[in-house]
Parts: structure tokens; C-alpha cells; sequence
């Protein structure tokens, strides 16, 4: 990674392990809040730099009949409000053109979703406000694909640019992890970020709705961090078993900051050796 990127009053680079956390939805306002202060605390107490994440509009959902969020203007209220009482910069998604320049306004990073990530439209609509872009890799694409959708956001004058590994497509209902993708993504001079949460999802896998395996949310948060990761997404939540979204592979608060101190040592040892 040849520079730094600012997000908000964070300095993210390759001298300091950085987390994106948050809710995978943007349930009501007194549950992101809660997690937003949670996350403030963490950041605290390990000297750790937050970006908080939830989705206005979960526009990607199995069911017809399943939970998309409050919306996009009610949804950036309370991120705005999340900002406010904690100070922490904060990511969502967007997934139309139409929606960018209103979430510019609130956002401190746009996030393009994997089963977006060849938009060119949307790449380039979202790379022309400045605001650094987290573009995660689609499912069905090869890590080394993801050079050419770096080169669409910098092509639109935009280096701040973040790639986040989820996993690819393995048959049905599954996903799995290759760890070359990340040595093989950070040679494009991008810091690049595991999606350990979404990495360990079931698409589809209870019918109508996701499953997940969060309990190897772990052992492959360390493998990538060992592998070169230079940060983590996490979603997380105070009940994930009576989450609206992803509740099978979020992580409930109190196995966070344990988690988080530890991938610190492993950065910092990988970092050493370096």
C-alpha cells in the first residue's frame, strides 16, 4: 500500500490494524445506537480505529417478504445521529447512481456491494464525490478480476480506494475462503479488508432466508490477518438469534473485543517480521 487514506479523522494505512463493524441493518435507532457505543468504547479501549457499518436498505434479500431497512433518509438520520453522540466515521451501502449524492452528504465511506462491484456506472458515480469507496469482491469473481474494478474508481480520479474479501461462490448455498486472494489484491496498492461475517454466510441456505456458521468467524479472521489483511468487517449485534438480518453469522458484542485484541497481536507480529 504506497499511501494512506483518510476517512473522516482516521488515518488508515499500513502501520495500524482497522476494523468496520456494525449491524448488518439498520434495525431501529436504539439498537444502532447501542452498537455504535459499543464500538466507541472499543475503539478506546484498544486504541483501535472504528469505521462503524449498517445498511439503510438491505436491497439484496432472499425473500420478498424479508427485512430491507428504514430506508435511505431515514437510515442516514441515525447514521447521522451515530456520528454526533460517537464520533465515529461511518459506511454504508449504496446501490443505485440515484443514490449516491444523498448518502455523500452523510457517509464518511461508500460502500459498493459484492453483487454490484462491476457497476460501472455506480463505480464511477460513487468515485467522482472524493469520499473513499469500499468495493467488495463479488463472489463470482477472481481476486486478480478485482484489478479492473479498482482501475474504473481511479479512472474516475479516485484513489482512496478499500477491497474487501467475502468468500467465493462454492456449489450451492456455500462459500468459501482462498487466502491468496488477499496477498494477490493488495498488489494493486489497496488496503485490503476480510469480511469475516459475511465470509461464513449460507446464502439461501435456510430457504427463505441465509444461514451462517459464525463460529469459525474466528479461526478465519486470524488466517487472513496472518495472511496480510490489514483490516477486518464484522457484523455484529446485542441478540443476533433475533436479528432481522444475518443474525446467523453476526457475532454477539461480548466475543468482539476479545477477538479484536487478539487479530491486534497477530498484526503486530505479522508487521515485525515485515
Amino acid at each position: 500500500m504506497n499511501e494512506s487514506i483518510r476517512v473522516h479523522d482516521l488515518t488508515l494505512d499500513n502501520s495500524r490494524f482497522f476494523v468496520i463493524a456494525g449491524p448488518c441493518v439498520i434495525e431501529d435507532e436504539a439498537t444502532t445506537l447501542e452498537v455504535a457505543r459499543f464500538l466507541r468504547d472499543t475503539a478506546e479501549a484498544l486504541d483501535l480505529p472504528v469505521i462503524f457499518k449498517a445498511s439503510y436498505d438491505k436491497a439484496n434479500r432472499t425473500s420478498i417478504s424479508s427485512f430491507r431497512g428504514p430506508g435511505r433518509d431515514r437510515g442516514l438520520r441515525i447514521l447521522r445521529k451515530v456520528k454526533s453522540e460517537t464520533g465515529l466515521p461511518v459506511l454504508s451501502d449504496i446501490h443505485s447512481t440515484d443514490e449516491v449524492s444523498a448518502a455523500a452528504g452523510t457517509l464518511d465511506v461508500l460502500q459498493v456491494p459484492a453483487f454490484l462491484c462491476r457497476q460501472t456506472d455506480l463505480i464511477t458515480a460513487a468515485a467522482k464525490t472524493g469520499l473513499p469507496l469500499n468495493l467488495k469482491k463479488g463472489q463470482f469473481l477472481s481476486p486478480w478480476e478485482m484489478g479492473a474494478v479498482v482501475e474504473k474508481a481511479r479512472a474516475a480520479g479516485n484513489s482512496a480506494i478499500l477491497l474487501t474479501e467475502r468468500g467465493a461462490t462454492f456449489g450451492y448455498n456455500n462459500l468459501v475462503v482462498d487466502m491468496r486472494s488477499i496477498p494477490i489484491m493488495k498488489g494493486f496498492d489497496c488496503p485490503v479488508v476480510f469480511d469475516a461475517t459475511h465470509s461464513v454466510q449460507l446464502p439461501g441456505g435456510q430457504g427463505n432466508r441465509s444461514g451462517g456458521q459464525r463460529e469459525f468467524v474466528a479461526p478465519l479472521s486470524m488466517a487472513a490477518v496472518a495472511a496480510g489483511a490489514d483490516g477486518v468487517f464484522l457484523e455484529i449485534h446485542p441478540k443476533p438469534e433475533a436479528a432481522l438480518c444475518d443474525g446467523p453469522n453476526s457475532l454477539p458484542l461480548h466475543e468482539v473485543r476479545p477477538l479484536l485484541k487478539r487479530l491486534q497481536q497477530i498484526y503486530g507480529l505479522i508487521r515485525s517480521w515485515n
